[in-house]
């Protein structure tokens, strides 16, 4: 239960509240003008403070965050579970991060905010954490129930537009996040109902993907699966290859010096090609000069002189004779010359011939023993490749179960919702007396308000995309009907959820709600809650305008014992709740 909502700065008008109804009322003042408005009263602002001091995230839109408020440190005193004492709670604009309580609720060491208290200081988180644990019962892990959505369903703002509809307290708040927090409220499976969340979560991720596939840059990422069938066949194709070519690879030792060595045998068969090509272009020169080398006929010489009537004495012929042995000594010696050459030649060319033979066995066995194999080097090297290889084709496998999961996605989100779908209608059957209860109560609250003629239901049933809550009260779809909709759907989350241990014992309305509402029924609706309050020992808070108010008294509703201290003005300086007037966001919420 709240007790004050309180700040630092004298001007502050604190409010105080008691168990059951609490009117909080903006008088018009005398003096105002035609253009005054109550709005500026403050009524919103005390909604928007308590949302502050109960853990909301501080924006630069928020009221707490204002330039002019930013310094003041606001409070809020409220019954806590386990404390006999009431907690007090201080959180300011400029230290927005951190809450201040007066007593420890999470066993953490003594901070010297309240020196004459056992005050500790607090994140944000952590006060967060103990509001969903104490308040709400929240224990462990509770992915999709949060503390702060289930204050927004107790304490509707007009700035995030909660009172458009029932069953969601933001514009855009999914239909799959407030119905997990209202299935909470209601006492009904909400983890099996935050299956619905997850889903919404799936097929948004496989609508992002979808774009992605069908933009032609992205796409490429991750493709189409009859394009990545056809590379992953060629793919493993090369691999296979690679892998058998590693599989058979033998590692020559001293493979580059067997290399060096086929080279330089190589290089010697050459040498010893052009050489041959030499000596046998000499031997044939040679063979053809011994040919040519011959003693020089003479034996014509003496006959021929002597038909020339010469005859030769012999002193003459004895020269002769010695100049023909001369000559005959001379080509005796040029033919030993050629011969003995000719010889060394072809010694040359078969030595050659013998050489050239085992240069070829020995190059073929060289050959043969780098071919067989390679060095350690070229292996790394394959083995490397045929790494690049298998780790493209596993990124291509992996972009091909994507593609799968992707194209075979939608029909996967449509059997699951199917499936979802009929195990929260099973366990709505397995829970029918909490539902049974919930639509009795709403039943029962509308028809306090519109008599037992009007039909008013809740409807509660599994979708195919989410889990559907529908308060409604038959009537010509005015807007006070359905804002009669929100305040009996509200106080029925509120007496369940504090009935049965999952809320705490307070329900807070903005004086929007009951904006153009038929004065009957704000008559009936503040006696109801007044006895409904009573009943269930809950705090019912609600801002409201002194002409809504006067209406309701006409009808019979007697006010006085539930207003609460201060009423407040419109007047321009002092009587707003701030005790100021200072700019402010629409979207801050009015001072």
């Amino acid at each position: 239960m709240l007790r004050r909502l309180s700040a630092d700065d004298p001007r502050f008008k604190t409010v105080t509240f008691t168990a059951g109804l609490n009117l909080l009322v903006a008088d018009k003042t005398a003096a105002s003008s035609d253009t005054d408005s109550r709005n500026s009263a403050g009524k919103s602002s005390v909604i928007e403070l308590i949302h502050f001091l109960l853990g909301a995230r501080a924006t630069t839109k928020s009221l707490a965050m204002n330039k002019a408020l930013r310094a003041i440190t606001f409070g809020l005193d409220m019954d806590w579970p386990g404390f006999d004492q009431p907690l007090e709670v201080r959180r300011s604009g400029s230290r927005h991060k951190t809450v201040a309580l007066s007593q420890d609720v999470f066993g953490l060491p003594t901070d010297g905010l309240f020196p004459d208290t056992a005050g500790v200081e607090l994140t944000v988180e952590q006060w967060a954490r103990a509001i969903e644990r104490d308040l709400f019962g929240l224990r462990g892990d509770h992915p999709g129930v949060s503390g702060r959505t289930l204050l927004s369903f107790l304490a509707r703002r007009a700035s995030s537009h909660a009172f458009n509809e029932p069953t969601r307290t933001f514009s855009q708040q999914s239909v799959s996040e407030a119905s997990t927090n209202l299935a909470y409220l209601l006492g009904l499976d909400w983890q099996l109902v935050d299956g619905y969340r997850e889903l919404a979560a799936r097929k948004a991720t496989r609508t992002q993907l979808q774009k992605a596939v069908n933009d032609p840059v992205w796409g490429r990422i991750v493709g189409s699966t009859a394009d990545l069938r056809g590379q992953i066949t060629l793919a493993e194709a090369q691999v296979e290859r690679l892998r058998g070519q590693v599989t058979a690879f033998q590692v020559v030792p001293e493979y580059e010096r067997l290399k060096d060595r086929a080279d330089q045998v190589s290089r010697r068969i050459k040498q010893l090609a052009q050489d041959d090509v030499i000596d046998q272009h000499n031997l044939e020169e040679l063979q053809a000069a011994v040919t040519e080398t011959t003693d020089v006929d003479v034996e014509y010489l003496e006959p021929a002189y002597r038909e020339l009537g010469v005859i030769l004495n012999d002193q003459v012929r004895r020269r002769f004779e010695d100049v023909k042995a001369f000559h005959h000594s001379v080509v005796r010696n040029r033919r030993r010359f050629l011969e003995e050459e000719i010889s060394e030649l072809t010694e040359r060319l078969a030595a050659r011939r013998a050489e050239r033979a085992r240069l070829g066995e020995d190059q073929a066995r060289l050959l043969r023993e780098l071919a067989d194999g390679g060095a350690l080097g070229a292996l790394t090297a394959l083995q490397t490749a045929l790494g690049r290889e298998e780790a493209a084709l596993g990124a291509l496998r992996h972009r091909f179960e994507a593609a799968q999961t992707l194209e075979a996605s939608a029909r996967q989100i449509t059997a699951k919702s199917v499936e979802l779908q009929q195990a929260v209608d099973t366990d709505l059957q397995e829970r029918r007396q909490q539902t049974n209860e919930a639509i009795l109560l709403f039943s029962q609250y509308a028809q306090r308000l519109y008599g037992e003629g009007r039909e008013a239901y809740l409807a509660i049933q599994a979708g195919r995309s989410s889990l559907t809550i529908t308060p409604r009260i038959d009537s010509d779809d005015s807007r006070g009907i359905a804002s009669m909709v929100i305040f009996c759907f509200d106080l029925t989350l509120a007496v369940l959820a504090h009935r049965h241990g999952r809320g705490p014992d307070f329900l807070i309305h903005d004086s929007h709600l009951y904006d153009g509402v038929d004065e009957r029924q704000i008559a009936k609706a503040l006696t109801l809650a007044a006895e409904v309050t009573a009943e269930e020992q809950l705090q019912y808070i609600v801002t409201i305008n002194t002409d809504s108010l006067g209406v309701a008294t006409q009808r019979g509703f007697d006010p006085e014992p539930y207003i609460r201290s201060p009423r407040l003005t419109d007047e321009h300086e002092t009587g707003g709740l701030f005790g100021f007037r200072f700019k402010t966001s629409t979207k801050q919420g009015t001072p």
